[in-house]
Parts: structure tokens; C-alpha cells; sequence
């Protein structure tokens, strides 16, 4: 919602300044509607186009590497979370009530349709709970031999890495994209705009080419901000490693 917003601002504020631009330019005294000012206007405009640009290439670069890197994380949190059942399956039956509140974490942090609308970047009381009940279980069993030994001391490292992803997943569902740089960038795009409309002929192509291009810079910049959130929003990380967990946790 947040992002939408922020694109709608943008839009508004780039069509106003060119919309602005050419109904203030018939007002202007005539020494600034010479052609000299005109071509240091559109020279202006042309070096911000260029500073956006790169701006813009910084920017889908962070939210791509934000995007692959909570891609990663979430596969390496479902393939934890496999091993750990694997481990607690070799161990023996006696583990048996350790498994139970794993499937149902599990399921929370893959059903987005829960009661609880649990999704893996939430840092809710319930989920903390079943990781500290697991923790608490994996305790009660006392190896026979060193085999169980070993599959226990596996277990407690899955579960440790299972707990430490699902902070750093919390940790990165937050956006990454400073706002003083949105200010920047839209200051920079409201002065292209503005540059484009002045001394620009008032007609519909030119209205609705300013429209229509401010709709799509809008739109590319929604995308970048929906990328560097990665859990909500049209671009989201794939829920498939995490339902994948939970086939092979109920098989």
C-alpha cells in the first residue's frame, strides 16, 4: 500500500510540473522565452535525465540483490527445517512430540490463508513459542548410544540455524531504499518534467505523452519499491520451498 502510494505521489508531481511549465511559460516576460533560455533549460533537464538514470540503475540493483539474497534465506530456512525433521525421523519414535509443534509451525509460516495469517517474516508470540516448545523437547530425550547422540546434537543445530533465519527474514521485510533518496529522485524527476513542459506546445500528444510517461515511471518505480519488499506486493520471494517443507514434514 505504502509503495502505491509513493508511485500515485510521484505521478501527481510529475504531471503537475510539466502541466505547471507550460502554463507558466505564456506568462513570462519575453528575455526568458528567448531560445537561448530554452536551450539551458532543456540542457538542464537533459544532465538530471542522466542522473536519474543512474539513480535508478543503484536502485534496481539494491532491490535485486535484496530480492535474491531474502530468495536465498528462504530456501535455506525450508531446507533447515527438512534436515531438522530428518534428524528427529532417524532418531527414533521418542521424538515423535517433538515433530508435532514443528508441522505446525510449519503450517503457519506456509498457509498465509490461517486463522493467524501467519507469513515468514512475522515476529508474532506464537510463533516464538512453538521454536522455544521444540527447543524444550528436544531436551527430554536421553541417546542410547552415540548415534542418537549425534542425530540429537543435529537436530539441535538445525533447529538453532531454523531460528537464526527466521530473524534475518524478519530483519529484511523491512525496505531497504532510503527515503532521503526517494526525495531525491523524485525532486530530480519534477525538474525534468518541468523542463520538458517549458515552451512545449499545448496539445493533446503533448499532454497525453506527459501523462502516459509519468504513468510509467510511476509504475517502474512502484516495481523497484515492491521488489525491495519482498513478501507483499505483485513481486514476492515463491512460498514453493516452504511447501515443499510441509509435504515432506506430513509424508
Amino acid at each position: 500500500m505504502r509503495e502505491a502510494l509513493i508511485a500515485l505521489v510521484i505521478f501527481l508531481c510529475l504531471v503537475a510540473a510539466a502541466f505547471a511549465s507550460m502554463a507558466i511559460w505564456p506568462t513570462l516576460p519575453a528575455k526568458h522565452r528567448d531560445d537561448d533560455t530554452n536551450t539551458v533549460v532543456r540542457l538542464t533537464a537533459n544532465l538530471f535525465g542522466v542522473m536519474t538514470s543512474l539513480m535508478l540503475g543503484l536502485m534496481i540493483n539494491s532491490a535485486r540483490n535484496t530480492y535474491e539474497s531474502i530468495d536465498r534465506n528462504v530456501h535455506a530456512y525450508a531446507t533447515e527445517m527438512i534436515l531438522l525433521d530428518r534428524s528427529l525421523r532417524q532418531y527414533g519414535p521418542e521424538t515423535d512430540v517433538v515433530r508435532q509443534p514443528l508441522d505446525i509451525y510449519v503450517q503457519r509460516v506456509t498457509r498465509q490463508d490461517s486463522p493467524t495469517h501467519e507469513t515468514p517474516i512475522d515476529a508474532n508470540r506464537l510463533s516464538e513459542h512453538l521454536l522455544i516448545e521444540i527447543g524444550n523437547r528436544l531436551s527430554a530425550p536421553i541417546p542410547a548410544d552415540d548415534a542418537h547422540s549425534a542425530l540429537l546434537q543435529d537436530a539441535r543445530q538445525h533447529l538453532q540455524k531454523v531460528t537464526e533465519l527466521r530473524w534475518v527474514l524478519i530483519e529484511q521485510s523491512e525496505s531497504t531504499i532510503p527515503v532521503a533518496l526517494i526525495v531525491m529522485l523524485v525532486a530530480w524527476l519534477v525538474l525534468i518534467f518541468a523542463g520538458f513542459g517549458f515552451r512545449a506546445p499545448r496539445n493533446a500528444i503533448t499532454i497525453g505523452t506527459y501523462v502516459v510517461s509519468a504513468a510509467m515511471i510511476a509504475g517502474a518505480i512502484y516495481l523497484i519499491f515492491d521488489m525491495d519488499l519482498a513478501f507483499s506486493g505483485p513481486i514476492q520471494i515463491s512460498t514453493a520451498p516452504l511447501e515443499r517443507a510441509l509435504t515432506e514434514l506430513q509424508r
